[in-house]
């Protein structure tokens, strides 16, 4: 893409067609995200599912994929992998239909990394995240079969194996490990 790299200001980044995969916007650069990989596609898919089967009967909690939000004040346009909303937060339009718009941060969003991704990228935004209130963000690595907790307390605690993923402030109850999540990259496995 030839943008990418290339500064703009927000207002003309928000004026851009969409892009696939889509292109982010920080600080005057536009950068464009890595196309998922079987593996991150696959946990960015089932982590959805997971929290939607649990949050939304529940009307706790509503996840979505790939949603962008606009920070005005550090002048922010990401679209993390997965994103979750408590759901009396849900932006909705008067009618009570979902809000295409959305411009409230996330409850927790969710970066998974790519081979091609640097890990340490992807935690400092989630650092970025949770600095701008989003209350809990995640790094997800398929590879090391980790996951990277960031608190908005400024927390940071390494999960693997059975540790528990610690979602109680938005999804009270939800019961997810590392163990559980990466299971899922093994169809065999779940048969």
């Amino acid at each position: 893409m030839a943008l990418t790299g290339r500064r703009l200001t927000l207002d003309e980044f928000l004026a851009l067609p969409e892009e696939e995969p889509a292109l982010e916007y920080l600080d005057g650069v536009v950068t464009q995200k890595v196309s998922p990989q079987m593996r991150h596609s696959r946990i960015q898919s089932i982590f959805a599912a997971l929290v939607n089967t649990y949050g939304e009967p529940r009307q706790m909690a509503m996840a979505f994929t790939e949603l962008r939000v606009t920070f005005y004040g550090p002048r922010w346009s990401p679209v993390p992998d997965v994103s979750v909303y408590r759901w009396e937060r849900i932006p909705l339009l008067p009618d009570g239909k979902l809000d295409d718009d959305a411009n409230v941060p996330w409850d927790i969003a969710v970066e998974v990394v790519s081979p091609e991704q640097s890990r340490t990228e992807q935690e400092a935004k989630c650092r970025r995240y949770v600095a701008n209130g989003v209350e809990i963000a995640l790094t997800i690595d398929p590879e090391r079969e980790d996951v990277v907790r960031f608190g908005a307390d400024g927390s940071r605690v390494e999960l693997r194996g059975d540790d528990r993923i610690d979602l109680d402030s938005v999804l009270p109850g939800f019961v997810l490990t590392p163990a559980q999540l990466f299971a899922w990259l093994y169809p065999g496995r779940r048969a």
